[in-house]
């Protein structure tokens, strides 16, 4: 990651997934070690997360504190994205902490020249308007589908400029059984949220929606140079590769269990200042 710059792929695609955050409602934070991926009314991983750049040692325990007050405070859970290799001291401070590494990594994958080889059965095409409502099942619990519906609904229909949000889904005759959310932003497309319905799970539904989401039409548009999505499993980074896929950056994923708590732990007994105010030579003591 280091001295990446915004001509690079890689950090081209990481910056288009935090734009799309902030399309649908949310803000980034950059401070020193990292950026603060932040919803604050849509608590999901995907959109609550710190993503580690380069860390030195003396600075790792101020670095997390700091990301996990921001997040503590707005009663959220984040992850911390590390990626590989994972250096020992990040790896020791976020465990010290209560947080624990997925078992497996999360991948971020560009296109090849073989990607989009066919959608089988299945149809493919950008989301109608009338269709969007149906689809949220696969993407939000009750409590969160007001907030994700009006954000993603705003981003879709009143995009800026620069951007351009696209839900597309996978049609078995008339059923929708997959969707995902296309994002496009300084020439990056970004394929997020890709979701099946549970019974139609293990048909190649999901395996159809990015193949035609990345086939053809996209090729047409000369995206493909910048064009990625993002594995968390390696079953599912498998399928992608038969598809033509390759890794570009690979993260390891911590998070903290469910039953821990959103505190720090304690500074510890106070002490004497560390730094006094100067003093003019005639001042009194």
């Amino acid at each position: 990651m280091t001295g990446a710059t915004v001509d690079d792929p890689v950090e081209r695609a990481l910056r288009s997934e935090q734009q799309f955050v902030r399309a649908l409602g949310g803000f980034v934070v950059g401070i020193a070690g990292g950026d603060l991926v932040i919803h604050e009314k849509i608590p999901r991983p995907q959109f609550n997360f710190v993503q580690v750049r380069a860390l030195a040692p003396g600075r790792r325990t101020a670095f997390v504190e700091r990301a996990l007050d921001h997040y503590f405070q707005r009663a959220l859970r984040p992850t911390f994205r590390v990626p590989h290799p994972v250096p020992s001291h990040v790896d020791s401070t976020l465990t010290a902490l209560g947080f624990a590494a997925r078992p497996e990594p999360l991948t971020l994958l560009r296109p090849g020249p073989a990607a989009g080889a066919g959608t089988g059965a299945y149809e493919v095409r950008p989301a109608r308007p009338d269709e969007f409502d149906p689809m949220l099942p696969l993407w939000t619990g009750l409590r969160d589908r007001p907030e994700f519906r009006t954000a993603v609904d705003i981003a879709w229909h009143h995009p800026n400029p620069d951007e351009r949000l696209t839900p597309y889904v996978a049609l078995l005759g008339d059923r929708i059984v997959s969707g995902g959310l296309l994002y496009e932003h300084d020439g990056a497309a970004g394929l997020h949220l890709i979701a099946t319905d549970p019974a139609a799970r293990g048909r190649g539904a999901a395996s159809a929606l990015v193949a035609g989401v990345f086939g053809s039409g996209y090729r047409a548009a000369g995206l493909r140079p910048f064009g990625f999505l993002f594995s968390d499993t390696d079953r599912l980074e498998r399928r992608l590769r038969s598809l033509g896929f390759g890794t570009a950056l690979t993260f390891t994923v911590y998070e903290l269990p469910s039953s821990a708590s959103l505190a720090l732990p304690p500074i510890g007994p106070a002490g004497p200042p560390h730094w006094r105010p100067p003093r003019r030579p005639d001042a009194a003591p």
